[in-house]
């Protein structure tokens, strides 16, 4: 396990005190990251439907999922053995029955089928198939939406969380500089994936790194008008400006980080971008401290890069730290307008201020904790564009 017994203990009871507040006896957990965080359980098993049961008068969950998973859970949970309930493989993607007539049946035979149940909704592992199916086999129950209910007992980290945040750290830094290093002139953009994608893995000497939530992330040229894109087999031009956007990663525990490169010198918009993106994103890291709200972040950003006459209508960055693909945020507080969220210590935060225009783009980002007094980035990199003549621009 990532974890001792005592603190899987301590988040299960501030989940039931979520969960008593909402007027939940029952709640089906089916977000990998969170079946992670409650139970230690680690498998790419998400792609079938897995579950994970909190009953609030029960001390432990039960694990439910595919029967060949089942030694997965017993090897990386904390749960009793007959906690785990595997279900037959004639219930995988089968056109006659659904692994949610299974878990109707498990808690119809331990009374748990005429109780308040909270399900999360908003979750890319939990389809409209999985309720319809829950409400067929659970008349009695009445369904609550849970969605982000286990997502905000995650959102303060534990000291050994951040330990872990700044070991990704750690290997963001070396994955990105190898990816910086390769970005040139006629070499190919999968060869430069390639690369970070070795070093996210292979970690550091004293620990290794585990897959990131989300795969590299490399625009180039006009591409960088767009942050999603990934890579081709196109070779890097004189000129281009390449954006790269990764993380690293230690017990499904990441850091992200975003930097951006020119092969050869920049043009004067380019550079002009970079210097305002920079600008606005150190004075945020140097205003953010315990008792602020996430919103007063944004604000500092406007106000810094106003004069430029720019504006940035995306959200400036989310809470992030223990996930599984397709993410690495939590999805509870982001850094905008309007979310009073206040920030307290242990906090963790992905601060992506990127600008994207029509033909062009910059991203330099920061992950970030905050600490008593301030925050503390997990990486150290310079935030300027990096020149690939070898010379780093001057902000």
């Amino acid at each position: 396990m990532s974890f001792g017994t005592a603190e899987y203990k301590k988040r299960i009871h501030e989940t039931k005190e979520k969960m008593a507040a909402k007027g939940i006896e029952v709640l089906l957990i089916t977000d990998p990251a969170n079946m992670n965080y409650l139970s230690g359980y680690d498998g790419w098993s998400f792609y079938v439907h897995q579950m994970l049961v909190i009953i609030n008068d029960e001390d432990q969950p039960i694990w439910i999922g595919r029967g060949q998973d089942a030694n997965g859970a017993k090897l990386t949970t904390w749960l009793y053995h007959e906690n785990i309930i595997p279900y037959p493989d004639e219930y995988v993607q089968s056109d006659t029955r659904h692994p949610m007539d299974f878990v109707a049946d498990i808690l119809k035979q331990i009374g748990q089928d005429n109780r308040s149940i909270g399900v999360e909704m908003e979750n890319y592992y939990f389809t409209a198939k999985c309720y319809e199916q829950l409400k067929l086999g659970l008349p009695n129950a009445s369904f609550h939406d849970a969605t982000l209910l286990v997502n905000w007992v995650r959102i303060v980290k534990s000291d050994t969380e951040i330990e872990y945040m700044k070991r990704a750290g750690k290997i963001v830094e070396n994955a990105m500089m190898a990816g910086i290093e390769l970005v040139n002139e006629g070499v190919r953009e999968c060869d430069v994936a390639a690369k970070i994608f070795h070093t996210q893995i292979a970690g550091t000497p004293e620990f290794g790194g585990d897959y990131p939530a989300i795969v590299p992330l490399l625009p180039s040229g006009e591409k960088t008008s767009t942050p999603h894109l990934t890579w081709t087999d196109q070779r890097y031009k004189q000129g281009d400006t390449v954006i790269l956007e990764l993380a690293g990663c230690y017990k499904r525990y990441h850091s992200p980080l975003a930097r951006t490169v020119n092969i050869g010198q920049p043009s004067d918009k380019i550079q002009t971008l970079s210097n305002i993106v920079v600008e606005g994103l150190n004075a945020c890291l140097d205003m953010i401290k315990p008792g602020i709200a996430c919103e007063e972040i944004e604000e500092t950003w406007r106000k810094t890069i106003e004069k430029s006459g720019i504006i940035k209508e995306h959200r400036l960055g989310y809470a992030m730290g223990l996930n599984y693909p397709p993410d690495w945020g939590e999805h509870t507080a982001s850094i905008r307008k309007g979310d009073k969220t206040i920030l307290k210590p242990n906090m963790t935060f992905h601060l992506i201020p990127g600008i994207w225009l029509d033909q062009y783009g910059f991203e330099a980002s920061e992950s970030f904790r905050v600490t008593e007094t301030g925050c503390e980035t997990f990486a150290t990199l310079p935030r300027q564009m990096f020149i690939k003549d070898g010379v780093l621009t001057k902000n």
